[in-house]
């Protein structure tokens, strides 16, 4: 290639790249997080109040504290952390979710290639033709005879035929330049698409974690619910036997016996939904942690195994957008949906192409690296669209549609996320109050009890009586388990509102990042 070419190419390239600095199309900024000082219209407690229940110590609200990553860990369960660890091993929703981030990042990684560098292909081919000499304008003549170096013509008059080789290589360079910047918004789209399953890996991390957590919990309530409704219903059959001895003495009537007959029978009829709850949620743990239901080992977890967490750390209002996935999610389709009109526009605007080659091409396979078969080119091509129908316009209108929709989709996944957190803060505040009047309300329904009871065997008080304190503590029995299991629930709730301490973990590669 002669040394001018080689110059007007390097011109031509320097000259383009000095005009690369332009970019069409909104420069992306993050929206402003909500300017609030608190989640909820109350002020926010220091603590919460205390309850028997649940050892008789308070939680702490501690504001601007890390959440910490396996935040599961502040029940001090070894069961709970084992289900979690079965489940980040084995859950087919983080397969899939990590299988959409390697999707991303390798589409990324290939528009990379196309956009940034040049297309360069090494072209190898051998031909054996066979041409009427009509299109070339040879033939004036009949006999038989050797071309002039094409090969040999066997024809008659105005139409010899001629047989040739043809040997060619040569190496193809293609390169759009990205003078407006389309490109580089095209790989901005597809960077935020990268972005958004990484967040969608993060949020799924979260949501498992939480799910297990809450399910385990509600499995250690309905067995708790279980074991008090069989011990319920031990207290009730021996109060018939009871009342059964009292009736043979004509002390009471047999409508008393009866009654309590009644009440034991409603008591069993109780346990079959329990049981059935319990069932159903131990087949959703193993559904959770990627098993089937009859292959997984699900251990029993016992609620008062569970330790309620004490210190519970407090993200700043401010913070919340930079640590839920869903918002960090929702903000990649942002960026990704701003770069596309980017894109939009620099389809309205010319488009330079270059174009070369350079080879060698000979008849005699022999020949083919002479200097007198070296051939090359090159070419510049600018594409301006002139008229399209409006298609191109309607294009850009539409990108920023998509912007204005991504946006009203980005402000309302942060106003859910402000409202969860103040959902679960209040839940905590008011599920220490509820615990606390469970339990004094279990206390008293059990002393009523004992001493009715008592009074009923000396006969110094109604079978009424005895059926109604009866029924009172059943009922506050059961209510305080489930007073005590929501008090877990919503703590658990509460980490995953603020995002759950993933943002740790990609920080530090334990989360594949972009």
């Amino acid at each position: 290639m002669p040394r001018m070419a080689y110059f007007k190419i390097f011109s031509l390239l320097g000259l383009c790249l000095s005009m690369a600095s332009c970019t069409v199309g909104p420069n992306f900024t993050p929206p402003q997080a909500p300017q609030t000082l608190t989640f909820t219209e109350d002020p926010q407690p220091e603590k919460t109040v205390s309850s028997k229940g649940d050892g008789g110590n308070a939680q702490y609200l501690i504001t601007s504290r890390a959440i910490p990553d396996a935040w599961w860990m502040l029940f001090h369960s070894s069961s709970l952390n084992q289900l979690i660890i079965k489940g980040f091993a084995h859950s087919p929703n983080i397969e899939a979710a990590s299988a959409a981030l390697r999707q991303s990042q390798e589409n990324f990684r290939a528009q990379v290639g196309n956009y940034l560098y040049p297309a360069v292909d090494l072209q190898l081919g051998a031909q054996r033709r066979q041409i009427s000499g009509a299109s070339t304008g040879i033939g004036l003549g009949t006999g038989v005879g050797t071309g002039a170096g094409l090969g040999t013509y066997i024809g008659s008059t105005n139409s010899p035929t001629q047989i040739f080789n043809l040997f060619n290589t040569q190496v193809n360079v293609s390169y759009t330049l990205d003078i407006l910047g389309g490109n580089r918004r095209e790989l901005e789209a597809l960077c935020a698409q990268v972005n958004y399953q990484r967040y969608q890996l993060e949020g799924t991390y979260l949501s498992l974690a939480a799910n297990i957590v809450t399910t385990a919990i509600t499995e250690a309530s309905l067995s708790a619910q279980i074991k008090a409704t069989r011990e319920i219903i031990k207290l009730e059959e021996d109060l018939l036997k009871i009342t059964k001895k009292q009736n043979e003495l004509g002390a009471i009537a047999l409508t008393d016996v009866l009654t309590q007959e009644s009440q034991l029978a409603q008591s069993k009829t109780a346990l079959s939904p329990l049981e059935k709850s319990l069932a159903q949620t131990r087949h959703s743990l193993a559904a959770l942690i990627g098993e089937i239901p009859s292959q997984a080992d699900i251990p029993c977890i016992d609620l008062n195994e569970l330790q309620l967490p004490r210190e519970l750390p407090v993200t700043l209002p401010s913070s919340l957008v930079q640590q839920r996935p869903d918002i960090r999610a929702s903000e990649a389709l942002l960026r990704q949906a701003s770069a596309e009109i980017g894109v939009a526009t620099a389809n309205l605007l010319p488009k330079v192409t270059l174009n070369g080659y350079y080879g060698w091409q000979a008849n005699q396979i022999g020949d083919l690296f002479d200097a007198s078969t070296n051939i090359w080119s090159i070419a510049g091509q600018i594409l301006q669209p002139v008229f399209h129908g409006g298609a191109l316009l309607a294009q850009r209108r539409a990108a920023i549609a998509a912007y204005d929709q991504s946006y009203a989709q980005y402000k309302q996944t942060v106003i859910t996320a402000f409202q969860n957190v103040a959902d679960a803060l209040k839940a905590i505040e008011l599920d220490a109050k509820a615990l606390a009047a469970q339990t004094e309300n279990l206390d008293a329904a059990k002393r009523l009890y004992d001493l009715t009871i008592k009074q009923y065997k000396l006969g110094a008080v109604t079978y009424l009586s005895l059926l109604n304190a009866e029924r009172q503590y059943n009922s506050a029995l059961v209510s305080r388990i489930q007073a005590q299991a929501a008090r877990y629930t919503d703590t658990a709730a509460l980490f995953q509102a603020l995002g759950g301490g993933w943002w740790q973990l990609a920080s530090n590669g334990d989360i594949p990042n972009d």
